[in-house]
């Protein structure tokens, strides 16, 4: 690179290919990634039809994918096309919107770790509606049975939370073949049985814990879940690193570009200066 003689601009001033087009490529990659996002999102929306189900939750997650995907479409058009033709609006609008939902999350991280028994109270009461809704939905019957199998947990807090559901309820008058019962999915399943007795759940919450717990999970989903955040916090660690990462690498190349953009602009104009004025 030139010296700089009486305050003028690097001579040699130019944007680097690589940074171009390495900016473009990370671009464009998480720009294909938005439109599947997407794709999956309309799909499973349209496929969508028992809404009272999706009740329990805070957001339809069809309806999330949706909107996280069109978010990344925009920014990451905006990098793209930004970086293609070194436009710095652009540029500064795709590094603003990185670094703003980087801050964002880091605060969001923040507020779960200091407001800890607030969002645990959040998740026990979606946990809960969500056994309310068990029987109306396919797909949310199956995500509780898969979170419940693979935590070895049931219920919320404890076991006896299914009551809450209409075909669970320990009720004398409910007239359900799974009265007082729990699903299947909480019971402890033998690799050693030949023949699986999947009514193992029936009647359990007439039990004592400790009897229910030779036969079932009787540990709630709570406890269990926030037991294996402590022991894999390495891992759920190693996940926040592998987000964070690429949009500091967004973050870091988008300014390194600008600033580039920008030189190269002094110098044209600092050139078109002393080739009008060259007494100056």
């Amino acid at each position: 690179m030139g010296g700089r003689r009486g305050g003028a601009p690097d001579d040699f001033s130019f944007v680097n290919p690589v940074i171009k087009y390495l900016l473009f490529i990370f671009n464009f990659i998480f720009w294909i990634i938005s439109l599947v996002m997407v794709s999956i999102g309309m799909y499973a929306r349209m496929m969508k039809h028992a809404e009272a189900a999706l009740a329990c939750l805070s957001v339809d997650p069809a309806i999330l994918l949706m909107v996280v995907g069109i978010l990344m479409f925009i920014i990451t058009f905006c990098g793209c096309v930004g970086s293609l033709r070194e436009n710095i609006c652009l540029l500064q609008t795709f590094c603003i919107c990185l670094t703003v939902i980087f801050l964002l999350q880091l605060l969001a991280g923040i507020l779960g770790f200091v407001f800890a028994d607030k969002a645990r109270h959040k998740v026990t009461e979606m946990i809960n509606n969500a056994i309310v809704h068990y029987r109306d939905d396919i797909d949310l019957q199956n995500l509780i049975d898969f979170g419940q199998r693979e935590f070895g947990c049931c219920g919320g807090v404890t076991y006896t939370d299914w009551s809450q559901n209409m075909y669970f309820n320990c009720e004398e008058d409910n007239p359900s073949r799974e009265r007082c019962s729990v699903p299947f999915s909480c019971c402890i399943v033998s690799k050693e049985k030949i023949v699986i007795n999947t009514m193992c759940g029936q009647g359990m919450q007439d039990l004592e814990y400790i009897e229910a717990g030779k036969y079932i999970h009787a540990n709630g989903c709570i406890d269990t879940l926030v037991n294996w955040i402590h022991s894999n916090l390495f891992l759920l660690g190693g996940i926040a690193m592998g987000l964070a990462i690429p949009q500091l690498v967004g973050i870091l190349l988008s300014q390194l570009l600008i600033n580039q953009i920008k030189d190269q602009i002094e110098l044209q104009s600092y050139n078109a200066k002393h080739r009008t004025d060259p007494w100056s």
